[in-house]
């Protein structure tokens, strides 16, 4: 007669067991799901921390020391940002960085925006022409450089043999410190125009056509409806192109390392070839190392500009269609 109370009593204290093994279970699947994702994604965590994180960190301690890379450096601090500041040939490299960028990037956008208009629409063998204008960009930048070598030599290039032809006296090109710098803009645009042409392609077929048609209908002509229905739209990818086609600029190296390997007399000598020639020519990597960060300090600054004036854009872009 007490064993069947003691069952009854027993039952209740039984129930709540459940539920708690449950909650165990479903904490040791997710620790094992936490334990096999990380499994898989570890190894690119370690590429990231390897290749990206650690050479940034790491170079920017030795920007702060006198550091060949062979024999034991020493901390010098801000020594080496005070020599840049005073070192001509870091002022020079400034310079034509920005004499660069300052023809490359808006002469890129206005070429890109011209022929991305004449190509948004159907005419014959508009795939091919697309397919030619892009083919440029996927071109490596040390494969223009040997092809435009040959193009501009000053003595058997057939530029000079072009030039002769026409009655025009030989030119000296990438020899020249009055054109080199021009030139290298000119090699980078045929190149670098594809890609504004693909991405400002793109943003024509999402500008509305309702918009359009209503603004013909009431009269207005091309230059009307591209000036403020097609141009206030592109906005957004305008901002992206700018500042895609600054960081390009700033970051030139490979065109410059092949063709003119900074020359002649310093005239196309920008700043990560200043930074090439300090680490790996003259063994002074940490003065190098606190050039590339100046570098890096103007491209963080023109990166945060940039967003902020494309945030306002989009919201006066915004209100006006509404």
């Amino acid at each position: 007669m007490t064993s069947l109370p003691r069952a009854i009593t027993l039952a209740p204290q039984s129930q709540p067991r459940a539920p708690a093994v449950s909650r165990r279970g479903a904490r040791r699947r997710a620790r094992r799901e936490k334990a096999t994702a990380w499994a898989f994604i570890a190894p690119s965590v370690l590429v990231i921390l390897g290749l990206g994180i650690v050479p940034v960190v790491w170079s920017l301690l030795l920007s702060f020391r006198a550091d060949d890379l062979v024999t034991p450096g020493r901390w010098v601090g801000l020594d080496n940002y005070r020599a840049l500041a005073q070192d001509p040939n870091f002022h020079t490299a400034v310079g034509n960085t920005l004499l660069y960028a300052a023809l490359f990037v808006p002469l890129s956008l206005l070429g890109g925006l011209a022929l991305a208009l004449a190509l948004n629409r159907r005419i014959r063998f508009i795939g091919l022409y697309r397919t030619l204008l892009f083919i440029p960009f996927v071109v490596s930048a040390a494969a223009q450089g040997v092809l435009f070598s040959f193009i501009l030599d000053p003595e058997f290039g057939a530029a000079n043999s072009l030039l002769h032809k026409f009655g025009i006296s030989p030119q000296g090109f990438l020899t020249d410190p009055d054109q080199a710098i021009h030139l290298l803009v000119l090699i980078s645009l045929w190149s670098g125009v594809g890609f504004c042409v693909v991405v400002y392609l793109a943003a024509l077929q999402d500008v509305p056509r309702e918009l359009v048609e209503a603004a013909r209908i009431d009269g207005a002509g091309r230059w009307r409806v591209l000036r403020h229905i097609t141009l206030p739209a592109l906005t957004p990818v305008t901002v992206f192109l700018l500042l895609w086609q600054l960081i390009t600029a700033l970051q030139v190296f490979d065109l410059v390392y092949v063709t003119t390997k900074g020359g002649p007399l310093g005239s196309t000598t920008v700043i990560v070839y200043f930074v090439w020639q300090q680490a790996f020519q003259m063994f002074t990597a940490g003065y190098g190392a606190a050039a590339a960060y100046v570098l890096a300090l103007a491209l963080l600054v023109a990166g945060v500009g940039l967003r902020v004036v494309r945030r306002r854009q989009g919201r006066v872009v915004e209100g006006a269609l509404r």
